[in-house]
């Protein structure tokens, strides 16, 4: 049996150009239409959306139970909650609205209490709601909180430098978090467009790494490609791998020590985000009393060489070679 083509799950079809496969925060470029509302997941949504959001729902959340409540204490006639009477019709709404308020959260501070049978019940049933409402919203931020996650900070751009003999392509990783994360590996993927025009299909190679994994994710980890016969950039120049769609994805898995979880993290780089002829700066130095500083603002920083020994890959001019900072 014929062995299928590597495919990473990314497919090989091609329809047309990608902006990337892989988005600068990590997440996968696929967008989902044509689903029925029961594949909508409010938990999922809750948990993935940001901080802002989650408080604004929260809040919103709140306000408009307490609304509704209050509304419905308002349609009753004032004296069926003491204390509820005033002397305009505002005033009484916010005051049925501070009832509800302390209803809602079981506050209860006794100037507003139900009198009849009927504001009793409601009462009774915003209680309860109240109750299972701030259950559902602290199982929501406990998981929020604990659900484990990396802060891999990536350098900007791949540079092709110098390495042994040749050269080679790399880039920098580093953690920005104080947790220790160790155990740490790496795979990188190479995706082009190849075949002829009429006909053209995806290609995904998996690249071989100087190193692989390390025990120790303290400071910088430089993942290092080296480029000899077997790489697919042996030979290439940039308008070659911009021909091909070139896009590098790096997928990094460690062992986080705080939570006693695997984190996950992924990256990807394009064609147009490759330095020619650089070499990274030095992220981190030994302060006076001997202890190691990491210096997170420089860990893409890099200096542009002269005669780079790239024997085994052409080089062109590439506008990305005017920065000298990533």
């Amino acid at each position: 049996m014929r062995k299928a083509p590597f495919d990473p799950g990314l497919t090989q079809q091609y329809g047309a150009p990608l902006r990337r496969a892989v988005n600068k925060d990590g997440s996968f470029n696929v967008r989902r239409r044509g689903a029925d509302w029961r594949a909508f997941h409010p938990w999922l949504a809750v948990i993935r959306m940001s901080w802002p959001g989650f408080i604004a729902l929260v809040f919103a959340f709140y306000l408009s139970v307490n609304t509704v409540f209050a509304l419905s204490y308002f349609s009753m006639d004032a004296s069926q909650i003491s204390g509820s009477a005033a002397h305009s019709e505002l005033r009484r709404f916010m005051n049925d609205f501070f009832f509800s308020a302390h209803t809602l959260t079981t506050v209860g501070y006794g100037n507003l209490a139900p009198v009849s049978v009927r504001a009793n019940v409601l009462a009774i049933l915003e209680a309860l709601t109240g109750l299972l409402g701030f259950a559902v919203v602290t199982g929501m931020l406990v998981a929020r909180t604990s659900k484990p996650s990396a802060s891999i900070g990536y350098s900007r751009n791949v540079l092709i430098a110098p390495y042994q003999e040749g050269s080679a392509a790399m880039f920098r990783i580093a953690n920005q978090r104080s947790n220790t994360l160790m155990e740490m590996e790496a795979q990188v993927l190479l995706m082009t467009v190849v075949g002829p025009p009429d006909k053209p299909q995806r290609k995904f190679e998996l690249l071989p790494l100087e190193r692989d994994s390390i025990l120790i994710f303290a400071l910088t980890w430089t993942i290092v490609h080296p480029i000899d016969e077997a790489s697919p950039f042996y030979g290439k120049t940039t308008e070659d791998l911009a021909r091909m769609q070139a896009e590098m994805i790096v997928l990094i898995k460690g062992f986080d020590d705080t939570f006693s979880q695997v984190v996950h993290s992924r990256q990807s780089y394009r064609h147009d985000e490759f330095v020619w002829g650089a070499k990274f700066d030095t992220a981190f130095t030994v302060e006076g009393q001997g202890d190691l500083m990491l210096e997170l603002d420089r860990l893409g920083a890099y200096s542009l060489t002269e005669n780079v020994p790239v024997a085994r890959i052409s080089r062109e001019d590439d506008p990305a070679r005017t920065s000298n900072s990533a």
